[in-house]
């Protein structure tokens, strides 16, 4: 029967164990010095050997010969049973199945009974964290004062999640993803003893993938050697259903060169491959990092996260782009990832983000200073103009106008939706009175465009206002002076507001001395 790659090439032993030195070293010394713990608790995110490891400790410690290296000696009948699953003595229980307060007191019923032929009784229990809050009670005592035949080892992906009180009465290890290079390494390994031909380059891609984890390298590995004889990068990346790197450079260079209907054709074409859109968004952040660190001048080969004939390329895209740009850019795709999680349109959400970012600047088309469209200018007498109101500040009259700034000054917020989540929050009232309203910044000053014209009236009260401000200053981290424009009385037909528009649109700049 065949056995997946991952299963047959699992580590038997410490020394197979990669890029965890400051573990593997530590248990090895501790049953070579017969000093192990009673309960152990082993993090780190998936494929990274936490189960493995798990698995070879609870060998060693029962294990005859064990003491001479700390490692399991894989010959005696122990240690071939503990491989066959065979060995009543080491109880393996998936907290994700067994999580109820019963699960456990069967476990602590059992901890009663000393071992059928090992040294010790070891309870390997995976997935620990989704333990119910009542099993954790269950489990705490008898981790208290277990019996000295009896010993625990937990493994989680989620720290966090496990009470302090387990916490402290474990040695805790923590895994590290494992370093692309070691998992190219392996990968070549495994190839050649299964008679696998995989490139190099495609072991380096697969690597890159895999994101720090050896399960999900070896997975994919097995995936492409069962849909072709030669492994390539190419065909790694249509294995994985990930854009290649062709397309998400080209999908930069578009959006260097401001060239939308490119960096939107790319992305439809991707999407009729079924590229998945939340992972392209992805893959374009992960390189825009790599060119915000190279741009920084932190550009060190162990701080990238890409392959090395990429390099050159991304060296030229950060020369090409300044470093407020790049963060611009990879703050609004940031935004766009958060959306497409709450938004079954991700595509819509994907093209919107790229259209904002290869957009030429300045983007003029959002005014603040005229929340509608400009109406031609008519012959009549020049209505009054829509209210505008000032926040006053805390403890102080409310401030004169400000002197009105050029409309090109102004950014949208784009994060303005998460701004009134929080403020829902923190004062219902007023943030009633926000809907469909947005926000612009220049300077100092944020302007609110409202629809309800009862806003207005609620911002002159200074509580209101503060509260408004502090929210906004945990966002931004500028505490801003807010200024309010209510579109609901808007005029049309100015003939003075239709001049200023067309100056706007000239880009001229109409801020007033």
């Amino acid at each position: 029967m065949y056995q997946a790659l991952y299963r047959k090439w699992r580590p038997r032993s410490f020394d197979d164990v990669i890029s965890q030195p400051h573990i593997t070293t530590a248990l090895r010394n501790q049953i070579r010095e017969g000093r192990t713990a009673h309960a152990y608790l082993f993090t780190g995110s998936r494929g990274t050997g936490k189960t493995t490891c798990a698995r070879i400790l609870a060998k060693a410690v029962n294990c005859t010969r064990s003491a001479e290296t700390g490692n399991p000696c894989l010959a005696c009948d122990i240690c071939r049973d503990a491989e066959l699953g065979a060995l009543g003595d080491i109880i393996e229980i998936d907290a994700a199945s067994n999580s109820s307060v019963e699960d456990i007191r069967d476990l602590r019923e059992g901890t009663v009974y000393l071992p059928e032929r090992c040294r010790y009784k070891v309870y390997i229990i995976d997935e620990v964290h989704m333990l119910s809050p009542s099993a954790w009670g269950a489990l705490l005592k008898v981790m208290e004062e277990p019996p000295e035949y009896v010993k625990f080892i937990l493994a989680t992906t989620e720290v966090h999640k496990v009470p302090a009180t387990i916490i402290s009465r474990c040695q805790r290890y923590d895994f590290h993803r494992i370093r692309t290079a070691d998992i190219a390494a392996r990968l070549q390994h495994i190839a050649e003893a299964e008679q696998i031909a995989l490139e190099p380059e495609a072991a380096q891609l697969i690597a890159h993938l895999s994101d720090g984890g050896m399960r999900d390298a070896l997975s994919l590995l097995d995936q492409c050697a069962s849909c072709g004889d030669q492994i390539t990068p190419a065909f790694v990346t249509a294995t994985a259903g990930v854009a290649g790197r062709d397309s998400i450079f080209a999908i930069l260079e578009a959006i260097q060169a401001q060239d939308t209907a490119k960096a939107l054709a790319l992305t439809g074409a991707l999407y009729d491959q079924s590229k998945d859109m939340v992972r392209l968004c992805e893959e374009l952040l992960e390189q825009l990092r790599n060119m915000m660190l190279l741009r920084a001048g932190s550009g060190q080969p162990e701080l990238l996260t890409c392959l090395p004939d990429e390099l050159p390329k991304l060296q030229q895209l950060a020369q090409n782009a300044t470093l407020d740009t790049i963060l611009g850019q990879i703050s609004c795709l940031q935004d766009c990832r958060e959306r497409m999680q709450r938004n079954p349109a991700k595509r819509v959400e994907l093209e919107m983000a790229l259209i904002q970012l290869a957009s030429p600047r300045p983007v003029t088309a959002a005014v603040p200073a005229a929340a509608a469209a400009p109406q031609p200018a008519v012959q009549q007498p020049a209505p009054a103009a829509p209210e505008t109101v000032t926040a006053p500040a805390a403890g102080e009259a409310p401030a004169e106008k400000a002197k009105p700034l050029s409309a090109a000054d102004f950014r949208p917020v784009g994060n303005w939706a998460d701004i009134l989540a929080e403020y829902q929050n923190v004062n219902p009232a007023v943030s009633g009175s926000l809907a469909e309203s947005c926000a612009y910044v220049a300077g100092n000053t944020m302007l609110i465009v409202a629809k309800n014209r009862f806003f207005l009236t609620l911002l002159k009260n200074k509580e209101h206002a503060l509260s408004l401000r502090k929210t906004v200053q945990q966002f931004l981290g500028v505490e801003y002076n807010i200024r309010a424009r209510c579109t609901e009385a808007e005029q049309q037909g100015s003939r003075a507001q239709a001049i200023i528009q067309k100056a706007i649109d000239s880009k001229l700049d109409t801020a007033v001395e």
